[in-house]
């Protein structure tokens, strides 16, 4: 059957006038119009396709890459909004329906919002919401303290920032411990620091301890490179000019230099600190 919202893999079939038509091993059928048809290909190829419902709410196929697929969330730009509800630009030629009952607030044209796509099953539809915590469930947490994880930026609170974790789980990293800027929907990766028992996920962006000397010894060392040798920065410097060169806090700074100083790779000299031959 073929798999609305994501990828398939399908044969060409045959080539008619309004584009090829393309199937999968159940024989099942859809069309991939003229736009999207690559100059060269031959019957029996296989290619690979998006497969969701054009304005006529026909199964069709494209080419072309969404920003997110069914089951994911992504930031996306509101086009348009009806009497029936708004709609937001998800990369392919029909915009993506967001209904009013699964607005978080009311959505305007112009405005950025994270959104999750799904299936709705009454309808076979794809649809949004921007209800996003309705899509989280923290009742079985798969995680580890110091695993990497991919997070996806989703509102400040009082305590720091709200994080969507590995498109399943919501966690939070706290404002004492965020170094960069961050705003809603960008993409970065993060670390566990401590699931708690009740499936709270307390994250970091720097990795903990020795795990995170190696990377950020890296980045100050390309750094070091990138000016000369040279930067007029050491472990006496202020907190936040180290934060505004290097995203690190002065701690993270300290330990990554102090590594670096014992694998000989640079010198702590009074103003700074300078890349050994």
């Amino acid at each position: 059957m073929l798999a609305l919202g994501v990828y398939n893999t399908l044969e060409i079939l045959r080539d008619r006038e309004p584009g090829i038509y393309l199937g999968d091993k159940d024989g099942n059928e859809v069309l991939l119009p003229n736009k999207y048809v690559p100059e060269e290909f031959e019957i029996g190829d296989e290619i690979r396709v998006f497969v969701y419902l054009d304005s006529s709410e026909r199964i069709v196929a494209t080419t072309l890459e969404p920003y997110a697929k069914v089951n994911s969330f992504a930031y996306l730009k509101c086009t348009s909004v009806s009497e029936i509800g708004a709609f937001l630009d998800w990369g392919l030629e029909k915009d993506l329906f967001v209904p009013f009952k699964e607005q978080a607030s009311k959505m305007r044209v112009g405005s950025w919002y994270l959104a999750y796509v799904y299936l709705d099953e009454e309808t076979n539809r794809l649809v949004a919401s921007s209800k996003t915590n309705a899509f989280l469930d923290n009742s079985l947490v798969l995680l580890s303290s110091y695993d990497e994880v991919d997070l996806i930026a989703s509102h400040p609170s009082p305590q720091g920032w709200n994080m969507i974790v590995n498109q399943k789980h919501l966690g939070l990293v706290y404002a004492d411990e965020i170094f960069q800027k961050i705003t809603p929907g960008d993409q970065i990766k993060g670390y566990v620091k401590k699931v708690r028992p009740d499936g709270k996920i307390d994250l970091t962006l720097q990795r903990h301890g020795f795990r995170g000397i190696e990377p950020n010894a890296q980045q100050i060392l390309d750094e070091l490179k990138a000016n000369g040798g040279f930067i007029d920065l050491n472990d006496k410097s202020n907190p936040e000019d180290i934060k505004d060169v290097f995203q690190l806090s002065k701690k993270s700074f300290k330990k990554a230099i102090g590594a670096l100083y014992k694998a000989r790779k640079i010198t702590i000299e009074k103003d700074g600190i300078r890349l050994l031959d």
